[in-house]
């Protein structure tokens, strides 16, 4: 398992990815209008210019010659996307990206779909409200806080 920054030519690859897992696991609870709210929001011509400008930073997880896994920050330490390939699910692939991603950082946030919730309680992360729709995309705000030594 290779964990490292991706490739702008990557890009569409890895959306694709993306596309794959969200359409399995988490379309099915989302409205027409979440799916394709998400489905804007992960167009590569959407998320190319910030992944070029360092904005919206992108690690992700080559396993056999493929991209695997991949997960996005915005504002420095909000998650937007954690995908993991369904046949590589439940190998700590999340736990190493997010490792990477959250190097530095004292505390993260997400806003879990309803199929992440617990993945991300795995993760550390703790709710930090109920659920809730925006724009079809239902989701549930999460906190991670980096324990510190006494």
């Amino acid at each position: 398992m290779l964990i490292r920054r991706l490739r702008v030519e990557e890009l569409p690859e890895t959306m694709e990815l993306v596309l794959r897992v969200f359409m399995e696991f988490e379309a099915p609870e989302y409205s027409q209008e979440g799916v394709e709210e998400f489905k804007r929001f992960i167009a590569v011509e959407a998320m190319e210019p910030p992944l070029r400008s360092g904005e919206r930073p992108v690690w992700c997880c080559v396993e056999d010659g493929k991209i695997v896994g991949m997960i996005a920050l915005r504002d420095k330490s909000h998650v937007c996307l954690l995908f993991v390939d369904k046949a590589y699910q439940r190998r700590g692939i999340a736990r190493a990206l997010f490792e990477a991603a959250s190097q530095g950082l004292a505390t993260m946030t997400v806003f879990s779909s309803p199929y992440a919730v617990e993945a991300y309680r795995h993760l550390g992360f703790v709710p930090t409200d109920t659920e809730q729709t925006v724009n079809g995309l239902r989701f549930t705000p999460m906190r991670y806080e980096r324990a510190t030594a006494v």
